[in-house]
């Protein structure tokens, strides 16, 4: 059996579902997927953690600033999960796509292309606690300039965000505006 055959098999497969549920079917598996975009922000804020336990220790006097800046510079890096979880949320709980009339194949595709877009937070969620957790270290071992450290640690996560909000914007294009679904 060839590669194509395995494909034609696939989607004469799909199209044995009630369009509604193989819909229904790809919305689940998009929430989860969205999901994994948690994993970028989890990996940020343990590094930004982990830095400010340094700090720290390597200098007591400073701690209580690292610890502030520590936990600023991880709420920064918590976006990308709280952008995945609104998109998962939206799409259990009021996904356009479930009540649209179109091909189910496209429409499915799309919510889970939708989730599949979310992933690209894990960059963003990695490198904003990266610099939140270079911000912490920074103020652990320089407090005296701690204003200056704290605006260039936002300013750089500011930019880190850019791809996450990219996805955001594809993730609702394709739920909300998909121009796509009137092409077939």
């Amino acid at each position: 059996m060839g590669t194509t055959d395995f494909i034609t098999m696939f989607f004469e497969w799909l199209a044995t579902f009630e369009p509604r549920a193989l819909i229904l079917a790809s919305t689940a598996i998009a929430a989860g997927l969205a999901m994994i975009a948690g994993i970028g922000p989890g990996i940020g804020q343990g590094f930004a953690a982990g830095k400010g336990a340094e700090a720290a220790s390597l200098n007591p006097k400073s701690a209580k600033s690292a610890s502030m800046v520590m936990l600023l510079g991880a709420a920064v890096a918590e976006t990308s999960g709280i952008l995945s979880l609104v998109v998962a949320l939206i799409m259990l709980y009021a996904n356009p796509l479930v009540n649209t009339d179109g091909a189910a194949i496209i429409l499915s595709a799309s919510v889970i292309g939708a989730g599949l877009a979310m992933i690209a937070g894990i960059g963003p969620g990695i490198g904003q606690g990266y610099a939140a957790g270079k911000g912490t270290e920074m103020v652990g071992k320089r407090p005296q300039y701690q204003p200056m450290i704290v605006r260039t640690m936002f300013l750089g996560q500011a930019v880190a965000q850019t791809t996450g909000i990219y996805a955001l914007i594809i993730a609702l294009v394709l739920m909300f505006a998909n121009p796509l679904v009137g092409l077939l």
